[in-house]
């Protein structure tokens, strides 16, 4: 093999996995990011996401191999897809107000199996401040 099938099959390679992700992805969406212990605990998670915006995040820690993904309560203000052990939520264009969905991760932690719920709560972020000096001299 040549030296330049292999940079092109690299730069190939490189544009699949880092050009497929969506310009609309919020990249440090969530908040309070608190890891479950897979020993039937329940955490509490805040999303900030603006309307039209998704974000996708993984659920599994270092030590856990997740089996399955179970989706309890489903989202009225946006769409949540499972996505390997995480998922994608997509807020809708006119979203206001909160979303909530929740989850059930069933695995393994180190050596024990267990499952822990992870509710979801979504909303708005802030919009920003803007200082007017108009009619101030």
């Amino acid at each position: 093999m040549s030296r330049n099938w292999i940079s092109t099959m690299l730069a190939a390679a490189f544009a699949v996995l880092f050009g497929a992700a969506s310009a609309n992805a919020t990249p440090s969406c969530l908040r309070d990011h608190k890891a479950f212990k897979l020993a039937g605990d329940t955490i509490a998670w805040t999303m900030k996401l603006a309307p039209g915006a998704d974000c996708i995040l993984g659920l599994r820690w270092s030590t856990m191999q997740i089996y399955k993904v179970e989706v309890v309560e489903k989202p009225t203000s946006g769409e949540l897809v499972l996505v390997g052990p995480g998922f994608r939520y997509y807020a809708k264009p006119d979203f206001t107000g909160t979303d909530k969905f929740t989850l059930v991760v069933v695995g393994k932690n180190r050596h024990d199996e267990g499952k822990s719920t992870v509710e979801i709560t979504v909303s708005r972020p802030n919009p920003p401040v803007v200082a007017s000096a108009a009619g101030h001299e």
